[in-house]
């Protein structure tokens, strides 16, 4: 017997160290892959959750390689076939987005992403993510019990590793590095790790001397179908809870990119909770949480109108901890390590299934986030159902809870039927006392809820009814019509506006309003809120068609059609529109006539990506080229960039004008664009632009837009226009293809905020 039959692993701590680097390399390239690929396609939640839909499938065909792998009995065997394949993975370096798809597509925009996404970066996504299952199984067949951790207990570095990557990107990552050097330096990581998981095999493979003798693990039966549908089933529910609290919070509560982030962190800090030796939080404590924000998720997801700082942890909160309930249970059915790829290996295909179920069917099949309240609700259905028949003071306690939550659909009925009708008591208006008697019974459903938690059968019911009940209480605009695409849910809404004559027809993207129509013929052909005379893109419009018998005018973003209402006889006008939908509604004369009845120059749209469509139109072409892309819940920052202000300088006439509209609830976009005007060559002017207190309810709004020519001459009206002040250049550096900072955005709006907070 040599002195090497008895040596402990020889470097034990390669085992975390390999699974945690390879998880940090898979979840840089996710951002990375965004930020070469997904802005051509505008940003939006669906594109986010597509893009998350393909990782998750080159996912699960990593754990496939890796449980096929395991099927080989020698260890020497698999870590060469694994190095192999390692290798042959890196021709698709160095990480690029492949052309052999062509242009994006917006009539089948996921189709487009998952090829363009397979194609540039499957092989090496998928064979990095093999990793975590394949170094486990590795672990538990080269490490003796009571010599080492619980081999599960290694996803929990996976995670980490998963969680500090994700984290890294947006906060250092992009911020202080461009672009190219950012793929340069992950294809360089990714040939690091070659030579790192080679040095974890020949590690593993001097164990006790033993190599390829090495037992593939104790024989034990074969986990049932029913265990194997419930693995899946668990993992499937937080996977599509994931997706659907994102679609919830950028559409219908705070629409900024970086909450994308926040539910895939807590996703991953689920699994890391859920997977830790000694979990943070006792499973006990987790069910008594997430009972009670299970509860109040329910009641409170339709209101549209809840204050933010309530709404956006309560959600957080809410999916974080049914996540990590999910999850604790996955961990309690865990198999034997005998079994550990096949058991990884259904958890992803779970992962999957809620995945495409969220990206690819829901917005085919649901007209608005309905997935999201579907998915948390069955989601009480992971907690403990008891032993033994259900006591019948649940029952009661169930019973009074649906008549609370029938109750308040009752009094939410009657409280529009009210109307104007008022009446006072203790000074509350009667809808006043009638909408807190609303929200009193849905307290009371949501404590009945907390109190049956124990029995998960029961609690499903009672959250179904008040998920449903409140649903029927919600605070939501006199909506007329809902639609989906890829790109977004689409809200047609009237509003009566005495100022304008009555009602008052409006068009939505989640919470964004992207225009007006009054129905008052004396202001039907009135551009409202954005685009009305007084503000600044009024102005531009008003300004250049008084210089000017005709104008070429180019408009990046239709919205309801508003500014086609300047056109003349003499002008023409095109539309650069990504979502097709939007291009439907407003040419409907039913839903907006700004297009059919107001704009009297010809007019014409063009659909995909405004970066791409307008390179192919000629140079020296327009005297007006407005980029209104900008307000939206989701920023195309690609259309900021010094490349793209460039681009839309040589597409003006010498006299042109090019119109930045600025407006943005979540980013101040105005320090970017200003240094970019002066970057790409231009000569700009900035307005800041308050709307009148004394006007009528959408007459106008404040806005922010900035104007950009190649001469002084161009802009030399509005420099005489006190209005029009001269740009600040030096704020903060100018964005590229490169480089953009939009976290800098974010807290440049918050000290904004701050600043000028009474």
């Amino acid at each position: 017997m040599t002195s090497t039959d008895h040596a402990p692993v020889a470097a034990p701590w390669l085992f975390p160290v390999t699974v945690f680097a390879s998880a940090a390399l898979v979840f840089l390239v996710e951002p990375m892959a965004a930020k070469l690929l997904l802005p051509l396609l505008g940003g939006g939640p669906s594109i986010w959750n597509t893009s998350l839909a393909f990782f998750q499938g080159a996912l699960l065909a990593g754990y496939l390689y890796a449980h096929l792998l395991q099927k080989i009995p020698d260890l020497r065997t698999q870590a060469l076939v694994h190095l192999a394949t390692l290798v042959v993975a890196a021709l698709a370096l160095p990480l690029h987005v492949s052309s052999l798809f062509g242009a994006p597509s917006s009539t089948q925009p996921a189709l487009w992403m998952l090829g363009v996404l397979t194609v540039s970066l499957g092989a090496p996504f998928a064979v990095l993510s093999a990793t975590a299952p394949l170094v486990q199984a590795w672990h538990a067949r080269v490490v003796p019990t009571g010599e080492g951790r619980e081999p599960y207990s290694l996803y929990a570095a996976s995670n980490m590793g998963s969680l500090l990557a994700l984290l890294a990107y947006p906060l250092l990552v992009e911020p202080l590095t461009p672009l190219h050097g950012q793929t340069l330096g992950w294809s360089l990581g990714y040939g690091a790790f070659i030579l790192l998981m080679a040095g974890l095999a020949y590690s593993a493979l001097r164990f006790k001397g033993q190599g390829t003798q090495v037992a593939a693990g104790t024989t034990t039966p074969a986990p049932s179908w029913r265990e194997r549908i419930i693995w899946l089933g668990l993992a499937a529910l937080p996977s599509s809870l994931m997706l659907g609290v994102t679609s919830h919070l950028t559409t219908d509560i705070a629409s900024a990119p970086f909450l994308w982030v926040a539910p895939l962190a807590l996703y991953l800090l689920t699994f890391i909770f859920a997977f830790a030796e000694k979990p943070p939080i006792p499973r006990d404590l987790t069910l008594i949480l997430q009972a009670a924000a299970m509860a109040a998720c329910a009641a409170l997801l339709p209101f549209g109108g809840a204050n933010i700082f309530v709404a956006l942890p309560l959600h957080l909160a809410t999916f974080f901890l049914t996540a990590l309930v999910c999850h604790q249970a996955l961990v309690a059915r865990r198999p034997d390590p005998a079994h550990l790829t096949e058991f990884y290996l259904l958890m992803s295909l779970g992962g999957v299934v809620g995945g495409a179920f969220n990206a690819l069917l829901a917005p085919v099949i649901f007209d608005n986030v309905w997935e999201y309240p579907l998915v948390l609700t069955l989601c009480c259905l992971a907690r403990p159902w008891g032993q033994g028949a259900i006591e019948r003071w649940r029952y009661g306690v169930l019973f009074g809870g649906l008549v609370a939550a029938g109750a308040a659909v009752f009094v939410n009925g009657f409280t529009n039927h009210l109307g104007m009708r008022q009446f006072h008591l203790g000074g509350l208006t009667g809808p006043d006392l009638l909408k807190l008697l609303i929200k009193l019974l849905l307290v009371a459903a949501v404590v009945s809820a907390f109190v049956i938690r124990r029995r998960a059968l029961v609690f499903f019911a009672m959250v179904a009814a008040l998920s449903l009940a409140a649903q029927g209480a919600g605070d939501r605009l006199d909506v007329q019509q809902t639609k989906r695409s890829f790109f977004g849910v689409l809200r047609t809404s009237r509003f009566p506006v005495a100022g304008l004559g009555g009602e008052v027809r409006m068009l939505s993207h989640g919470t964004t309003l992207h225009g007006g129509q009054a129905q008052d013929p004396r202001y039907r052909c009135r551009p409202l809120v954005y685009y009305a005379p007084e503000t600044p893109i009024g102005q531009v419009f008003t300004k250049v068609r008084a210089a000017k018998p005709s104008l070429t005018i180019g408009a990046v973003g239709l919205g309801t059609g508003a500014i086609s209402a300047y056109t003349r006889p003499t002008d023409r006008m095109t539309f650069f529109e990504i979502d097709p939908l939007v291009v439907a509604i407003a040419t409907d004369p039913k839903q907006f006539s700004y297009t059919t009845e107001c704009a009297k120059g010809a007019l014409n749209y063009v659909l995909g990506d405004a970066r791409l469509t307008l390179a192919k139109q000629p140079n020296d072409h327009f005297d007006i080229l407005l980029i209104d892309a900008f307000s939206s819940d989701s920023v195309p920052a690609h259309l900021l960039t010094v490349e793209a202000v460039r681009g839309y300088l040589a597409h003006i006439k010498p006299d042109g004008v090019v119109i930045l509209h600025l407006s943005n609830r979540n980013l101040d976009l105005r320090s970017p664009a200003m240094a970019v005007a002066q970057a790409a060559g231009g000569f700009a002017l900035l307005q800041e632009h308050t709307e009148a207190k004394a006007a009528p309810a959408l007459w106008e709004s404040s806005e922010d837009a900035l104007i950009v020519a190649r001469n002084p001459t161009a802009i030399a009206a509005f420099s005489a226009d006190a209005r029009w002040t001269r740009s600040d250049p030096n704020r903060t550096k100018p964005w590229t293809d490169d480089y953009t900072n939009l976290i800098g955005a974010l807290i440049g709006r918050m000290t904004e905020r701050a600043t000028t907070k009474p």
